[in-house]
């Protein structure tokens, strides 16, 4: 029989990896980002939640991100930035963002470099910053 404790660890540690690919995941699927935040929602945690969680992980790993996913995935991690960003910056995600279709890889590197400038600890442990896509 599995303990509270046991739970609690398992939920924590799902918790931490959902951290790590929650970006990653909707650069990818906006769907799937859906469905992976409805399975931590209530802080419940269970086996079958574990095999669902790595089933649409792998899922979303099959789907090639399209310029709407970028998109949105780019502009929450630059909701990081936005307050605290230099006038220059704002500029430059501007450009990336109006030429993302042919500049998504410079958007990248421009989000990477903000989040190493700023030391936002969460981006730092992102997938999506971590790896790229």
């Amino acid at each position: 029989m599995t303990s509270d404790v046991d739970v609690k660890g398992q939920l924590l540690k799902a918790q931490k990896e959902w951290a790590y690919q929650k970006y990653w995941v909707m650069a990818h699927s906006q769907q799937h980002y859906n469905a992976l935040r409805q399975l931590f929602k209530g802080n419940e945690w269970s086996s079958d939640k574990a095999e669902t969680f790595q089933h649409l992980l792998a899922e979303a790993e099959q789907i090639e991100p399209t310029l709407q996913t970028l998109r949105t995935a780019y502009q929450h991690v630059w909701g990081y930035f936005k307050k605290i960003a230099s006038s220059e910056e704002r500029e430059c995600y501007k450009h990336f963002d109006a030429t993302l279709d042919n500049s998504h890889r410079e958007m990248l590197v421009f989000l990477q470099s903000l989040t190493a400038k700023y030391h936002i600890p969460y981006l730092m442990q992102s997938r999506l910053l971590c790896e790229g896509l």
